[in-house]
């Protein structure tokens, strides 16, 4: 009977003792899938915006435009052609003061080729703020690295 009592309480610790090795093992691969996971995510962001910004347009807006109280926000250059090339200019304009002219908006390529322009006229009121799609022509694409001047 005591040989049994002894059997039954062996099994019992290690039992016990496999369920808590089991439990703590999970633990820590919990743990470090957790880390694994954020030092990913951190990577992949960190790499998708070196692309980014080495793939990058430069826009400029002229300093007679900034005078006039115009500023530039966020802008992107996305397809608007049924050719898969990226056509349009969409930037979000900023106006300090009233503002009734004409914009143009020219595209120039790595090279500094210009590729592609558009006027726009542009009416506004001082305080406001919109977004300004400058469509080019269909056979164009504003490439990586290219140059944008709005005047």
């Amino acid at each position: 009977m005591k040989l049994l009592l002894i059997t039954i309480s062996l099994i019992s610790i290690i039992a016990t003792s496999c369920t808590s090795v089991k439990e703590k093992t999970k633990e820590i691969i919990n743990k470090s899938g957790e880390t694994v996971g954020k030092v990913a995510t951190e990577f992949i962001e960190g790499a998708a915006e070196g692309v980014e910004e080495t793939l990058k347009c430069e826009l400029v807006l002229s300093e007679d435009l900034q005078h006039k109280g115009l500023s530039p926000g966020k802008y992107s250059i996305v397809n608007d052609s049924i050719d898969g090339k990226d056509n349009q200019l969409t930037i979000y304009l900023i106006f300090e003061n009233d503002f009734n002219a004409s914009l143009t908006a020219k595209s120039y390529d790595k090279n500094g080729l210009e590729t592609g322009r558009r006027k726009l006229k542009i009416e506004a009121k001082s305080g406001e703020a919109k977004y300004i799609d400058f469509i080019f022509d269909r056979r164009m694409s504003i490439d990586s690295k290219s140059k944008i001047t709005i005047e």
